[in-house]
């Protein structure tokens, strides 16, 4: 790897453009070198990933809300090529941005695909939606999304190495703009010329704040990375025909560092792969086993590994969880959230609440998508007062494994100090979640699949579940034209109730 020093520049200065960080981008996505199999393995592994949180989330009403939006595109301009949306029969085709749109927010919504924890976060797998979608729409080939997915998380997984975005309440769609971009460059084979604008475009777009994820946490957390990927697509599609972005957009004098990050005098180190060198962040990504924060996986498999040994729950008078920084603030009660500890608190509020998750899993001994976040299950009596005995601390050491370079040290859990009414004190501590690469239960290709399964039954039929997970194993052999075939489709009663019509409906 490359670490490319990185500050903000004054406009008398010059910065050359090949020592631009977005030129760097654009020098890795232009790289030609050839995925390696183990890559291309995670790759399939991720695609399914989505897929099966996809179809868990279709009938849920942020998500009809943008397929609707997307449909609607789809009367109004109709396309002999286009791209798939998740449910929906191949032979509805939308634009690449609004399919982006649909799919994005479908794999977002229930926050339960792949995570990268560094000096900030994400949520990788956010980059396969829009890359797939316009390489559908294109009539590109499994070997060409194979890259492009490879680059958009080389991409994103390296500028959260480098750069923090939460400690400005810049919320993490800004790393994903441009990783999208650079993804869609590598897919369409552009030059870097092309690929700089865009990847400095995107990012110009798609920098929000983080009330996204803070509050009255709503269903805009969904839509978030979709609105990245679209505008990922647009910029790359303007950038083709010949326009350009503001530049330096890191750098400049006006930039991102200078006011959107820590100031003129900041220095942040980015690495990226050299010339020739494989694109391999994926394998340090990993993917969740509960439909939480990734933060709480690893309390998730402790709670489940303490409810033994604790008993009679109503017996507890204090839990303290001590752990990270970023857990703390956060999830915890570090973050001063008070929605954090309401019972009537929407379901993207109870999955950013680590008390809650915590007491549920305790009490249930294991976590559900749907039934763990139900409204009658958040305001149970004994689960809100188990609830409110819950806090957290931030431990200086967790924090320093949160950050560690080291895979031996890296940590993203926490101890658990539990004291009960008789005096006794129960404690212990997990520091990776089970599914975690390093972890007890590593994920592996039939974890994947069973994930869809479980999370597709019902909803996707038996023979179109095992069409698609045919279609997504062959991926490297899918010929030019033929990735329509990942998706899947279902009848219309499990696609949930119409939602309202908007602008895009109107007659």
């Amino acid at each position: 790897m490359t670490i490319h020093d990185l500050r903000s520049w004054k406009s008398a200065e010059h910065l050359p453009r090949d020592e631009q960080l977005a030129w760097k981008i654009a020098e890795v996505a232009a790289d030609p070198v050839e995925v390696e199999a183990e890559v291309t393995e995670m790759i399939v592994n991720r695609i399914i990933d989505n897929a099966a949180v996809a179809a868990a989330s279709l009938a849920r009403r942020p998500v009809a809300s943008a397929r609707a939006q997307a449909r609607a595109q789809a009367f109004c301009h109709p396309l002999q090529c286009g791209a798939t949306v998740f449910g929906l029969d191949d032979s509805l085709r939308v634009s690449p941005e609004w399919a982006a749109w649909a799919n994005g927010t479908a794999v977002r919504e229930l926050d339960f695909h792949d995570t990268f924890l560094a000096a900030d976060y994400s949520h990788p797998g956010d980059n396969i939606p829009p890359v797939l979608a316009v390489a559908q729409h294109c009539l590109r080939s499994g070997r060409d999304l194979i890259r492009g997915i490879a680059t958009g998380y080389e991409v994103q997984v390296n500028l959260v190495r480098g750069i923090c975005l939460h400690e400005h309440k810049i919320d993490h769609i800004a790393h994903l703009g441009p990783s999208a971009a650079a993804g869609i460059g590598t897919l369409l084979n552009l030059p870097a010329a092309v690929i700089y604008q865009a990847v400095q475009q995107a990012l110009h777009v798609t920098t929000t704040t983080r009330q996204s994820r803070k509050g009255e946490i709503s269903s805009w957390k969904a839509y978030a990375p979709a609105f990245a990927g679209k505008m990922a697509i647009e910029a790359v599609d303007r950038v083709m025909r010949g326009e350009g972005a503001p530049s330096p957009a890191w750098e400049g004098e006006d930039g991102f560092i200078a006011w959107l990050l820590s100031g003129p005098e900041a220095r942040y180190q980015v690495p990226l792969p050299g010339q020739g060198q494989p694109k391999r962040a994926i394998l340090d990504t990993y993917t969740k086993e509960h439909s939480a924060e990734y933060q709480s996986q690893a309390l998730i498999d402790l709670a489940r590994r303490l409810g033994p040994r604790i008993g009679d729950l109503s017996q507890i008078d204090s839990i303290v969880i001590h752990t990270s920084h970023h857990t703390h603030h956060v999830i915890g009660t570090g973050a001063n959230d008070p929605q954090k500890m309401d019972p009537h608190a929407s379901r993207e509020t109870l999955d950013h609440s680590i008390m809650y998750i915590f007491a549920v899993a305790l009490e249930d001994g294991g976590w559900h998508h749907e039934r763990s976040y139900a409204p009658e299950r958040a305001q149970r009596p004994a689960t809100v007062a188990l609830w409110r005995k819950i806090s957290t601390v931030e431990d200086p050491e967790w924090t320093r494994r949160y950050h560690a370079r080291d895979p031996k040290e890296k940590a993203f859990g926490g101890r658990v100090v539990v004291a009960l009414k008789d005096g006794r004190v129960v404690e212990d501590e997990l520091a990776l979640a089970d599914a975690h690469p390093d972890g007890a239960r590593p994920f592996v290709r039939e974890n994947y699949i069973r994930k869809f399964l479980t999370l597709s039954d019902g909803i996707v039929a038996a023979a179109e579940q095992r069409r698609f997970l045919d279609a997504t194993q062959s991926l490297p052999d899918l010929p030019a034209g033929r990735l329509g075939e990942l998706n899947f489709t279902v009848t219309p009663d499990k696609l949930g109730a119409p939602v309202p019509h908007g602008i895009f409906d109107w007659k």
